[in-house]
């Protein structure tokens, strides 16, 4: 969708005199998912990771925040047309990296795509679920690799996904050349050296493979001046916040093509989507994606923003949480139409040596 086209607003929320959504009638509430048996850090009423350290990420790991990564997965897929990727990868792969996994749902919605693959999650903490397929294998490692994997074919299938706890800004155990496809979303606030990380792809993926990363913006948009102060203050000091922290949230698709162009990838392009942040829009399908949007605002604004809020920006506890609670009561506005965009960029690893980009890179 081009990015320049303003969205407009649904008439019918307009002739409704009701000032959010609930009282329009859409169901606002979500559930948790399964009850984990790990201890981390607490901290405002959330859950951390620790074993990597307590700084290593700003984003809770509980059962909570593994609801809204699920339906934002969701998100992501109505927002690039039911894709899993947009790079132009090999029909059978067959060995796939997601970087930073978290629930391991894209990992295994890829393995059931791609039936020729072993596909490999690794993330910081090990809350992949354990409701599984009988033909995959999934695995923590912490901190060695497993040097072998079972695979159960009772079903015919020989595909199977597989989970290891790491830190993706170490250095890879991974063989070079070892995978035909690597991927890393949301990850830009947990990041801080990401030449290093892309170093590591680029070490990894075999010639001929491609990497795609993608990310949300950290800009609040709106076409038609209705933006509440309050969402807009939040958006404001969670970039203040992360470029503090050495770890600065996209603003354009650039910010990834500059990463993929300068790592020595060639034929990078990149897409923009828009996410509203509420079922305000005429269009059906960013209607359905705003819907989804606002339910996962319920813990959203308070999972990107507490722990960032009070340990880099050194709020107290109160202010962060008014914050957190003002953004959301703004998107819960009916008469707050304002957006974010995503963006997803490609590139693949030349298969000749001495072979250049676009930019006439090696």
């Amino acid at each position: 969708m081009a990015q320049s086209a303003p969205i407009e607003v649904d008439p019918e929320l307009l002739e409704n005199n009701n000032s959010d959504y609930a009282s329009s009638g859409y169901n606002t509430s979500t559930d948790s998912l399964t009850s984990s048996v790990y201890q981390y850090v607490f901290e405002n009423g959330r859950r951390y990771h620790a074993y990597y350290g307590v700084d290593k990420t700003v984003m809770p790991n509980d059962e909570e925040e593994q609801s809204r990564l699920d339906l934002h997965h969701e998100i992501f897929l109505t927002m690039m047309g039911g894709k899993l990727h947009l790079a132009p990868i090999d029909p059978t792969p067959q060995k796939i990296l997601d970087v930073g996994t978290g629930t391991g749902i894209w990992a295994i919605d890829m393995a059931d795509m791609y039936p020729s693959a072993e596909v490999l999650g690794t993330d910081l903490s090990p809350i992949q679920p354990k409701w599984v397929p009988p033909n995959w294998y999934f695995l923590d490692r912490c901190p060695k690799p497993c040097s072998s994997v079972k695979r159960n074919e009772s079903d015919g299938r020989s595909s199977f996904s597989r989970f290891e706890v790491d830190d993706a800004e170490q250095e890879w155990v991974y063989a070079d050349e070892s995978f035909d496809f690597i991927h890393i979303r949301n990850l830009a606030q947990e990041f801080t050296d990401w030449d290093t990380v892309m170093a590591q792809v680029w070490r990894c993926i075999k010639p001929g493979g491609w990497v795609e990363l993608a990310e949300l913006g950290c800009e609040c948009l709106c076409d038609d001046g209705s933006m509440h102060p309050e969402i807009k203050r939040w958006f404001s000091k969670l970039a203040e916040a992360c470029a503090k922290l050495g770890r600065p949230l996209p603003t354009g698709p650039e910010s990834l093509t500059d990463r993929l162009n300068k790592a020595g990838f060639r034929k990078v392009a990149s897409e923009t989507y828009k996410q509203p942040s509420g079922p305000w829009p005429k269009d059906k399908k960013l209607n359905n994606i705003g819907l989804m949007t606002l339910l996962a605002s319920d813990t959203g604004y308070h999972a990107y923003g507490m722990a960032v809020f009070t340990r880099i920006l050194h709020m107290g506890k109160e202010e962060a949480d008014e914050l957190c609670k003002g953004a959301l009561k703004s998107a819960k506005s009916a008469k707050n139409h304002t957006y974010s965009l995503f963006f997803v960029a490609y590139g693949q690893k030349p298969e000749a040596e001495g072979e250049t980009n676009e930019d006439g890179q090696k």
